[in-house]
Protein backbone atom coordinates (compact mmCIF):
# COMPACT_ATOMS: atom_id res chain seq x y z
CA UNK A 1 0.00 0.00 0.00
CA UNK A 2 1.27 3.26 -0.95
CA UNK A 3 2.56 5.61 2.19
CA UNK A 4 -0.64 7.96 2.96
CA UNK A 5 1.84 10.73 2.94
CA UNK A 6 2.19 10.15 -0.65
CA UNK A 7 -1.19 9.23 -1.22
CA UNK A 8 -3.58 11.27 0.46
CA UNK A 9 -7.15 11.45 1.23
CA UNK A 10 -9.10 13.55 -1.47
CA UNK A 11 -12.55 14.88 -1.21
CA UNK A 12 -15.63 15.52 -3.43
CA UNK A 13 -19.28 16.07 -2.77
CA UNK A 14 -22.90 17.11 -3.97
CA UNK A 15 -24.14 19.44 -2.84
CA UNK A 16 -28.23 20.40 -2.72
CA UNK A 17 -31.39 20.92 -0.83
CA UNK A 18 -33.12 18.28 -1.16
CA UNK A 19 -30.30 15.95 -1.65
CA UNK A 20 -31.08 12.63 -0.08
CA UNK A 21 -32.41 10.85 -3.50
CA UNK A 22 -29.21 12.10 -5.36
CA UNK A 23 -27.31 9.16 -7.33
CA UNK A 24 -24.25 11.02 -8.00
CA UNK A 25 -21.88 9.26 -5.59
CA UNK A 26 -23.09 6.18 -7.02
CA UNK A 27 -22.09 7.43 -9.73
CA UNK A 28 -18.67 9.18 -8.86
CA UNK A 29 -17.58 6.47 -6.24
CA UNK A 30 -17.57 4.02 -9.31
CA UNK A 31 -15.43 6.41 -11.29
CA UNK A 32 -12.92 6.16 -8.10
CA UNK A 33 -13.02 2.45 -7.93
CA UNK A 34 -12.42 2.06 -11.51
CA UNK A 35 -9.81 4.42 -12.04
CA UNK A 36 -8.22 2.99 -8.74
CA UNK A 37 -8.33 6.09 -7.18
CA UNK A 38 -8.47 4.51 -3.52
CA UNK A 39 -8.51 7.11 -1.56
CA UNK A 40 -10.73 9.58 -3.16
CA UNK A 41 -14.47 9.95 -1.08
CA UNK A 42 -18.01 10.93 -2.19
CA UNK A 43 -20.40 12.39 -0.19
CA UNK A 44 -23.37 14.09 0.14
CA UNK A 45 -24.45 17.59 1.81
CA UNK A 46 -27.54 19.44 2.44
CA UNK A 47 -26.50 22.92 1.17
CA UNK A 48 -28.96 25.70 0.99
CA UNK A 49 -28.12 29.07 -1.07
CA UNK A 50 -27.40 31.21 1.84
CA UNK A 51 -25.09 28.27 3.41
CA UNK A 52 -23.15 27.87 0.43
CA UNK A 53 -20.45 30.47 0.68
CA UNK A 54 -19.44 29.55 4.52
CA UNK A 55 -19.51 26.11 3.54
CA UNK A 56 -17.35 26.74 0.55
CA UNK A 57 -14.70 28.49 2.47
CA UNK A 58 -14.79 25.66 5.48
CA UNK A 59 -13.34 23.23 2.94
CA UNK A 60 -9.53 22.26 3.28
CA UNK A 61 -6.98 21.17 0.61
CA UNK A 62 -7.86 18.10 0.14
CA UNK A 63 -11.30 18.73 -1.45
CA UNK A 64 -10.90 18.25 -4.97
CA UNK A 65 -14.12 19.30 -6.33
CA UNK A 66 -18.33 19.92 -5.51
CA UNK A 67 -21.47 18.41 -7.86
CA UNK A 68 -23.88 21.44 -7.23
CA UNK A 69 -27.98 20.79 -7.56
CA UNK A 70 -31.10 22.98 -6.93
CA UNK A 71 -30.97 25.15 -6.27
CA UNK A 72 -27.47 26.31 -5.75
CA UNK A 73 -26.00 26.62 -9.66
CA UNK A 74 -26.83 30.27 -9.77
CA UNK A 75 -25.36 31.35 -6.47
CA UNK A 76 -22.53 29.18 -7.00
CA UNK A 77 -21.11 31.77 -9.46
CA UNK A 78 -20.71 34.45 -6.83
CA UNK A 79 -18.41 31.65 -4.63
CA UNK A 80 -16.28 30.75 -7.92
CA UNK A 81 -13.23 32.61 -8.45
CA UNK A 82 -12.42 31.62 -12.06
CA UNK A 83 -15.79 31.02 -14.56
CA UNK A 84 -15.80 28.65 -17.49
CA UNK A 85 -17.15 29.68 -20.91
CA UNK A 86 -20.11 27.82 -20.94
CA UNK A 87 -21.18 28.21 -17.02
CA UNK A 88 -20.56 32.12 -18.01
CA UNK A 89 -22.92 31.76 -21.19
CA UNK A 90 -25.67 29.56 -19.00
CA UNK A 91 -25.19 31.91 -15.62
CA UNK A 92 -25.18 28.85 -13.43
CA UNK A 93 -22.83 26.22 -12.61
CA UNK A 94 -23.15 22.78 -11.19
CA UNK A 95 -19.72 21.78 -10.52
CA UNK A 96 -17.06 23.82 -8.80
CA UNK A 97 -13.16 21.76 -9.31
CA UNK A 98 -11.15 23.47 -6.27
CA UNK A 99 -7.31 23.23 -7.30
CA UNK A 100 -4.44 24.92 -6.26
CA UNK A 101 -6.36 27.94 -3.93
CA UNK A 102 -9.01 28.60 -6.90
CA UNK A 103 -12.92 27.45 -7.35
CA UNK A 104 -13.56 26.83 -11.05
CA UNK A 105 -16.84 27.42 -11.85
CA UNK A 106 -18.11 24.36 -15.17
CA UNK A 107 -21.45 23.52 -16.20
CA UNK A 108 -21.10 20.20 -17.22
CA UNK A 109 -25.34 19.73 -18.01
CA UNK A 110 -24.30 21.26 -21.69
CA UNK A 111 -21.82 19.14 -22.94
CA UNK A 112 -23.66 16.12 -20.93
CA UNK A 113 -26.47 17.19 -22.85
CA UNK A 114 -24.56 16.68 -25.93
CA UNK A 115 -23.01 13.39 -25.49
CA UNK A 116 -26.52 11.85 -24.55
CA UNK A 117 -27.61 13.13 -27.99
CA UNK A 118 -25.04 12.14 -30.17
CA UNK A 119 -25.09 8.95 -28.06
CA UNK A 120 -28.22 8.07 -29.18
CA UNK A 121 -27.23 9.80 -33.18
CA UNK A 122 -28.74 13.22 -33.08
CA UNK A 123 -26.52 14.76 -35.29
CA UNK A 124 -26.96 17.78 -36.99
CA UNK A 125 -31.11 17.70 -36.35
CA UNK A 126 -32.76 20.46 -38.59
CA UNK A 127 -36.10 21.42 -37.03
CA UNK A 128 -35.47 21.78 -32.81
CA UNK A 129 -38.29 22.24 -30.32
CA UNK A 130 -37.46 22.86 -26.37
CA UNK A 131 -39.57 23.49 -24.08
CA UNK A 132 -39.25 25.01 -21.15
CA UNK A 133 -36.97 28.26 -20.89
CA UNK A 134 -35.08 27.54 -17.15
CA UNK A 135 -31.71 27.01 -16.13
CA UNK A 136 -31.74 23.16 -17.79
CA UNK A 137 -33.12 24.95 -21.35
CA UNK A 138 -30.32 27.20 -21.02
CA UNK A 139 -27.62 24.16 -20.66
CA UNK A 140 -29.64 22.53 -23.68
CA UNK A 141 -29.40 25.84 -25.78
CA UNK A 142 -25.25 25.64 -25.05
CA UNK A 143 -25.09 22.01 -26.03
CA UNK A 144 -27.57 23.10 -29.41
CA UNK A 145 -24.79 25.35 -30.67
CA UNK A 146 -22.60 22.29 -30.84
CA UNK A 147 -24.91 20.16 -32.80
CA UNK A 148 -26.77 22.11 -35.23
CA UNK A 149 -26.49 25.55 -36.81
CA UNK A 150 -30.20 25.79 -37.17
CA UNK A 151 -32.87 27.90 -34.93
CA UNK A 152 -34.47 26.75 -31.84
CA UNK A 153 -38.05 26.89 -31.66
CA UNK A 154 -38.56 27.59 -27.65
CA UNK A 155 -41.92 26.69 -26.06
CA UNK A 156 -42.53 28.26 -22.68
CA UNK A 157 -45.88 28.75 -20.58
CA UNK A 158 -44.91 32.89 -20.13
CA UNK A 159 -43.08 34.20 -23.38
CA UNK A 160 -42.52 37.21 -20.96
CA UNK A 161 -40.53 35.16 -19.05
CA UNK A 162 -37.94 34.28 -21.24
CA UNK A 163 -35.02 36.93 -20.47
CA UNK A 164 -32.58 34.53 -18.93
CA UNK A 165 -32.44 31.46 -22.58
CA UNK A 166 -33.01 34.72 -24.75
CA UNK A 167 -29.71 35.87 -23.11
CA UNK A 168 -27.96 32.91 -23.40
CA UNK A 169 -28.69 32.54 -26.88
CA UNK A 170 -28.04 36.06 -27.63
CA UNK A 171 -24.10 35.13 -26.04
CA UNK A 172 -23.86 31.75 -28.39
CA UNK A 173 -24.82 33.72 -31.28
CA UNK A 174 -27.48 30.71 -31.36
CA UNK A 175 -31.13 31.54 -33.17
CA UNK A 176 -34.26 31.19 -31.37
CA UNK A 177 -38.25 31.28 -32.00
CA UNK A 178 -40.23 31.86 -28.89
CA UNK A 179 -43.93 30.38 -28.90
CA UNK A 180 -46.33 29.87 -26.28
CA UNK A 181 -46.69 26.36 -25.12
CA UNK A 182 -49.62 26.08 -26.54
CA UNK A 183 -48.60 25.80 -29.82
CA UNK A 184 -45.93 23.12 -28.54
CA UNK A 185 -48.53 20.61 -29.72
CA UNK A 186 -48.30 21.59 -33.62
CA UNK A 187 -44.97 21.99 -33.72
CA UNK A 188 -43.94 18.91 -32.15
CA UNK A 189 -45.19 17.49 -35.34
CA UNK A 190 -42.44 18.84 -37.16
CA UNK A 191 -39.78 18.48 -35.22
CA UNK A 192 -36.34 16.34 -35.48
CA UNK A 193 -35.66 16.68 -32.14
CA UNK A 194 -37.74 17.29 -28.85
CA UNK A 195 -35.94 18.36 -25.69
CA UNK A 196 -38.22 18.41 -22.53
CA UNK A 197 -36.85 20.74 -19.52
CA UNK A 198 -40.10 21.08 -18.11
CA UNK A 199 -41.13 20.02 -14.76
CA UNK A 200 -42.20 17.11 -13.79
CA UNK A 201 -46.27 16.25 -15.27
CA UNK A 202 -46.31 19.92 -16.90
CA UNK A 203 -45.51 18.05 -20.23
CA UNK A 204 -47.62 14.94 -19.68
CA UNK A 205 -50.55 16.11 -21.78
CA UNK A 206 -48.17 16.32 -25.06
CA UNK A 207 -47.75 12.65 -24.84
CA UNK A 208 -50.77 12.16 -26.90
CA UNK A 209 -49.36 15.04 -29.61
CA UNK A 210 -48.88 13.63 -33.56
CA UNK A 211 -45.42 12.46 -33.07
CA UNK A 212 -43.39 11.64 -36.04
CA UNK A 213 -41.26 8.65 -36.35
CA UNK A 214 -38.32 9.51 -36.96
CA UNK A 215 -38.26 11.97 -33.90
CA UNK A 216 -35.96 11.80 -30.86
CA UNK A 217 -37.61 12.95 -27.58
CA UNK A 218 -34.76 13.93 -24.86
CA UNK A 219 -36.79 14.63 -21.46
CA UNK A 220 -34.69 15.68 -18.52
CA UNK A 221 -37.15 14.00 -16.17
CA UNK A 222 -36.52 10.61 -15.23
CA UNK A 223 -38.47 10.27 -11.81
CA UNK A 224 -40.83 8.62 -12.21
CA UNK A 225 -40.06 6.99 -15.29
CA UNK A 226 -41.07 6.55 -18.08
CA UNK A 227 -43.08 10.02 -18.23
CA UNK A 228 -46.57 10.46 -19.88
CA UNK A 229 -44.35 12.27 -22.33
CA UNK A 230 -42.03 9.51 -23.28
CA UNK A 231 -44.12 6.72 -23.16
CA UNK A 232 -46.32 8.83 -26.04
CA UNK A 233 -43.69 9.45 -27.81
CA UNK A 234 -42.31 5.81 -27.60
CA UNK A 235 -45.09 4.55 -28.85
CA UNK A 236 -45.03 6.70 -31.87
CA UNK A 237 -41.75 4.91 -32.62
CA UNK A 238 -39.27 7.40 -31.43
CA UNK A 239 -35.83 7.12 -30.15
CA UNK A 240 -35.85 8.27 -26.35
CA UNK A 241 -32.86 10.16 -24.57
CA UNK A 242 -33.65 10.45 -20.59
CA UNK A 243 -33.10 12.32 -17.78
CA UNK A 244 -30.63 9.47 -16.44
CA UNK A 245 -28.09 9.78 -19.57
CA UNK A 246 -27.99 13.39 -18.73
CA UNK A 247 -27.35 12.58 -15.54
CA UNK A 248 -24.54 9.89 -16.59
CA UNK A 249 -22.60 12.36 -18.77
CA UNK A 250 -22.75 15.17 -16.96
CA UNK A 251 -20.82 13.01 -14.05
CA UNK A 252 -18.40 11.49 -16.47
CA UNK A 253 -17.23 15.61 -17.11
CA UNK A 254 -17.31 15.98 -13.33
CA UNK A 255 -14.79 13.23 -12.78
CA UNK A 256 -12.71 14.74 -15.34
CA UNK A 257 -12.22 17.49 -14.32
CA UNK A 258 -11.82 16.63 -10.99
CA UNK A 259 -9.06 13.79 -11.15
CA UNK A 260 -7.85 14.77 -14.46
CA UNK A 261 -8.94 11.33 -15.78
CA UNK A 262 -11.05 9.95 -18.37
CA UNK A 263 -14.07 9.15 -16.92
CA UNK A 264 -14.97 5.05 -17.32
CA UNK A 265 -18.48 5.87 -18.77
CA UNK A 266 -19.31 2.01 -19.47
CA UNK A 267 -18.50 1.03 -15.52
CA UNK A 268 -20.44 4.40 -14.23
CA UNK A 269 -23.74 3.70 -16.72
CA UNK A 270 -23.58 -0.33 -14.99
CA UNK A 271 -23.48 1.48 -11.57
CA UNK A 272 -26.10 3.79 -12.37
CA UNK A 273 -28.49 0.92 -13.65
CA UNK A 274 -27.74 -0.95 -10.55
CA UNK A 275 -28.89 1.25 -8.48
CA UNK A 276 -32.11 2.25 -10.71
CA UNK A 277 -32.91 -1.56 -10.80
Amino acid sequence: MLNPALNPVRRAAVLGSPIAHSLSPVLHSAAYAALGLERWEYGRHEVREHELAAFVAGLGPEWAGLSLTMPLKRVALDVATEIGETAAAIGAANTLVLRDGTRRAENTDAPGMADALREAGVTKPERVLLLGAGGTAQAAIAALRDLTPAPVRVAVREPSRSGAVHETARRLGVPLEIHPLAEAGALIAGADLVISTLPKGVADDLGRADWAPRSVLFDVVYDPWPTALAAGAAAAGCRIVSGLDLLLHQACHQVTLMTGQPAPVEVMRAALDAARA
